[in-house]
């Protein structure tokens, strides 16, 4: 998927990194700014060993999380986390990939939605390979010791 200054990333970026993925959308009133702000934490938690770790957050919400507000959305929370965001068929495939459920939810109304989606942090050690699948609602200092055993 393309992140927010329209790179295409893939999983070989994840490579010579510990890489933290979580899906989510940016209107999320608290699942997703939760768990942001207990990876934020964590990378403060990690001081120098944080500039090993790549954290991903990609939408589940493509049509309203534009570059431009993904990135200032993840950036908010700690300045090197990547936000990716794309096309339906993309998300699609990368949802795919990973297992992930997500789905847009109308409202009483039928004037606005929100998105259900799987809530948890997917872990890859440096070689890319899938290690670790942590609750996205995990304390800072248990993802912290995941993390640091994979530095």
């Amino acid at each position: 998927m393309p992140d927010t200054n329209g790179d295409l990333y893939t999983s070989a970026d994840f490579k010579d990194h510990v890489t933290v993925v979580f899906f989510g959308f940016t209107q999320c009133p608290d699942v997703c700014p939760t768990a942001l702000a207990e990876m934020a934490q964590t990378m403060a938690l990690l001081e120098d060993d944080a500039k090993d770790v790549n954290v991903v957050f990609i939408s589940v919400d493509p049509e309203r999380d534009t570059p431009d507000v993904l990135s200032a959305y993840v950036t908010a929370f700690y300045p090197d986390f990547i936000g990716l965001t794309g096309s339906e068929a993309e998300l699609a495939q990368a949802a795919d990939s990973f297992k992930i459920h997500y789905e847009k939810v109308p409202n009483e109304a039928g004037d606005d939605y929100t998105m259900d989606h799987s809530a948890s942090f997917y872990v890859f050690d440096k070689q890319a390979k899938p290690r670790i699948l942590i609750p996205g609602d995990a304390p800072a200092e248990e993802i912290a010791s995941d993390l640091e055993a994979l530095l």
